[in-house]
């Protein structure tokens, strides 16, 4: 009999997975509750769709993995994308100072807005593989709580059932799977939200002319300093545009109006953001989500996980954007399937908890990594440091404070940043020496900018008397 896997989601975690069943299904059917554009802009189901998104290395290699031959990085390039290294390419400023720009090559990131992004994933995965996109939101999934059958869903014509050999439920941040299993009879599943108060408020400007070089540039928030977080990015994207995206924990949320918006950029811990875009020209309104806690479903610790369900991207783990991890994570968490799938195939016993199990090890990860920041702010919701936070943290500012003058701190943390490694990298003897000397190198006064780059903020500041 023909085999069908049906997809709940057509963001990037459900394109991804169409793609991997794509070579084991006979059909693959995607389903999405919105109209899709036809080309890179934005669409209502992604709340951080208007704000700053990294898409770090490891995550791009994993999708060039999960969707072979369609050259996703090129495409993202001739589109417009912009690479950039982190040990080079831009100016960092955290909690600890500023960051070193190195002549030795290190990871690299690619940076657009995630409308661009979507629809080259969407277009190579589309045109690449039989998948289609069909028009229609969930309702329930139909079954027992031993097997996953198909999706009950609603459509403008009434509503039906699609069986399928496989669901994936990639339907992101709103996903009801927990509704969905308990209705099954499937209960017992553990959930943790972190909420640091996150606002996120962007806006995007014509890029000066003579700024065509200027680094991406970032000014991290400090989660130990017992305020509220405040942090800032100016980050090239396509189009010859600047995103400009500003984040405060709760009590220092960012404005939405204009002056506002550049005078909390002048008012972080260095004013050379409001400097630069003082300059520029806005292109859009001050965009604002709420959309940023940390939120996570622990269904790899499920008793009896039923065949024929895998659940991945944000509907099974959600990260404060801040961190830049989740769209990477989303495509390690899909690779899994695709080896899962290459191992044993489609209608393997036990292929539906041996992908989530699996999948929970990119998520673990990056969860520490966020939850290890958002706990230490004042206001957050939903966990408080302990013990084994103070140990971690304590390692981790030492670490940073050494990354600032020391070029074997910085590659480790660009290794774990970039989600080439996972964070035992930051345990290996390299980083532990390094972390043991300290920085080997005098603390920077300010931003490491090139004659040429000085310049440019002096010529686009608008803000000095």
């Amino acid at each position: 009999m023909p085999r069908r896997a049906v997809v709940i989601g057509a963001g990037l975690a459900g394109l991804l997975a169409a793609a991997s069943l794509s070579a084991h299904a006979d059909e693959v059917i995607v389903l999405e509750r919105d109209e899709l554009p036809a080309g890179p802009e934005h669409r209502r189901g992604l709340p951080q769709g208007r704000h700053a998104h990294l898409l770090m290395s490891g995550g791009l290699a994993a999708m060039e993995e999960l969707v072979p031959g369609a050259g996703l990085r090129g495409r993202l390039l001739a589109a417009g994308a912009h690479e950039i290294s982190l040990s080079s390419g831009m100016l960092a400023l955290t909690a600890e100072g500023w960051m070193r720009r190195w002549r030795h090559e290190g990871p690299r990131m690619v940076t657009c807005s995630r409308a661009l992004l979507d629809w080259v994933v969407r277009a190579a995965v589309l045109a690449g593989t039989g998948a289609r996109v069909r028009t229609a939101r969930g309702l329930g999934l139909t079954g027992d709580a031993g097997r996953v059958t198909g999706v009950r869903i609603s459509t403008d014509a009434g509503e039906e059932v699609l069986d399928a050999d496989l669901v994936v439920d990639a339907g992101g941040r709103g996903s009801r799977v927990t509704r969905w299993l308990a209705e099954l009879g499937v209960s017992g599943v553990r959930e943790r939200t972190v909420d640091s108060g996150l606002v996120n408020a962007t806006r995007v400007y014509r890029r000066p002319e003579g700024a065509e070089h200027f680094p991406l540039t970032v000014l991290q928030a400090d989660p130990y300093a017992s305020r509220p977080g405040r942090s800032g990015m100016v980050l090239p994207i396509e189009g010859d545009r600047w995103m400009v995206s500003l984040a405060g924990t709760r009590g220092g949320e960012p404005p939405a109006d204009p002056d506002g918006f550049l005078r909390y950029m002048l008012e972080l811990p260095d004013p050379i953001l409001g400097r630069l875009v003082s300059g520029a020209e806005p292109l859009t309104d001050v965009h604002v989500s709420h959309s940023t806690h940390n939120a996570r479903r622990y269904l790899e610790k499920v008793r009896e996980w039923p065949e024929g369900l895998v659940v991945l991207g944000d509907a099974l783990a959600t990260f404060n954007p801040a961190y830049g991890q989740g769209m990477s994570v989303a495509a390690l968490e899909v690779r899994v399937l695709k080896r899962e799938l290459a191992r044993a195939g489609l209608g393997a016993a036990g292929l539906a908890r041996r992908v989530q199990r699996g999948a929970a090890g990119p998520v673990e990860g990056a969860w520490a990594t966020a939850i290890g920041q958002d706990v230490w702010y004042p206001a957050t919701r939903g966990g408080d440091p302990g013990t084994g936070d103070r140990l971690v943290a304590r390692y981790s500012r030492r670490l940073l404070r050494s990354a600032t003058g020391s070029y074997p701190a910085a590659a480790a943390l660009w290794d774990v940043t970039s989600l080439e490694a996972g964070p035992s990298r930051l345990l290996r003897p390299g980083a532990l020496l390094a972390a043991a000397n300290g920085p080997l190198l005098p603390r920077l006064p300010g931003p490491p900018l090139t004659p040429e780059e000085r310049k440019t903020v002096e010529a686009l500041d608008r803000t000095a008397p």
